[in-house]
């Protein structure tokens, strides 16, 4: 690519769909597997993916990191929007618990000013702005009211976007490798006990999807992790968005699941909000040569 801002974009966009793919994954195993077996597996297959690229070392650049307790809290936030997220869809709507989550850009726009100083131009209010428009068009939400489990959405939409910022100041003082293997350490530790107590023996089948799910899992925290290297967080935020175009697709090709006309009309503002950024990076770069 040819400036930092467009390689980060591309793997963010690049992460997102590895997500979605993960995603669509963890729901074929989960109607077998427990949910905690599936999480321990994935995060023992990208620590060892981890250990690959660093070797033995790993161990010792982890505890010695002059950044572990911030990428430790990171770890917690993440894990705890996850919970609240999977707590909140298994009483809403997947279209009510979609558009709440898909606040987390629009949170994390915001806390870039407040937290990273970074400087957000109209142009890239305006592709959050759209590219939400376009979330609630396509998952047509219907008397959504306030209840406890629509503050869980809420909470997890802004507890990831606390993440990502977090993981934007990071990013920038370690390197992506030892910042994965300090979240799936993390993640073991926590998923360990669980994923014993209900342990499921899986098929054949079903150990080449765990450790795919994981192979996948992995690229897709190191495409996103770099990424955040790359661009500043109100950048790379209105990108989130197309995960929901890549989980139309995915779920069409294996489920079979035509999406009405509506979804189509959402997934037309979701990518003009990509385009929205990258034509304004474009002319700013373009202004600043001039």
């Amino acid at each position: 690519m040819k400036n930092p801002i467009s390689y980060g974009i591309l793997l963010t966009v690049f992460a997102y769909m590895l997500f979605t793919a993960h995603d669509s994954a963890v729901k074929l195993l989960v109607s077998s597997i427990p949910v905690w077996q599936v999480l321990f597996i994935r995060s023992c297959t990208i620590l060892a993916g981890c250990f690959v690229f660093e070797g033995p070392a790993l161990v010792h650049k982890v505890m010695r990191s002059p950044i572990i307790k911030p990428m430790i809290l990171r770890s917690i936030i993440i894990l705890i929007a996850w919970i609240s997220y999977y707590t909140a869809a298994s009483y809403l709507q997947l279209a009510e618990v979609t558009t709440l989550y898909y606040a987390a850009p629009i949170v994390g726009t915001i806390l870039a000013t407040i937290v990273l100083r970074e400087k957000v131009t109209f142009a890239r209010w305006m592709a959050v702005g759209v590219g939400f428009c376009g979330v609630v068009i396509a998952s047509n939400p219907v008397g959504l009211s306030i209840s406890w489990p629509v503050y869980l959405a809420l909470q997890a939409a802004v507890l990831w976007a606390s993440g990502m910022v977090l993981l934007r100041k990071t990013a920038l003082h370690e390197k992506s490798h030892i910042q994965m293997a300090v979240s799936n350490i993390l993640f073991i530790i926590l998923t360990a006990g669980m994923a014993i107590a209900y342990w499921h023996t899986p098929t054949p089948f079903q150990i080449v999807l765990l450790l795919l799910t994981g192979i996948i899992a992995g690229a897709g925290q190191l495409a996103l992790f770099e990424g955040m290297r790359q661009a500043p967080v109100s950048v790379l935020a209105p990108f989130e968005y197309t995960s929901l175009v890549w989980a139309f697709l995915l779920g069409y090709v294996i489920w079979g699941d035509i999406p009405g006309s509506n979804t189509f009309i959402g997934a037309i503002l979701i990518l003009s909000a990509g385009f929205i950024i990258i034509i304004s990076e474009r002319m700013k770069r373009r202004a600043a040569a001039a």
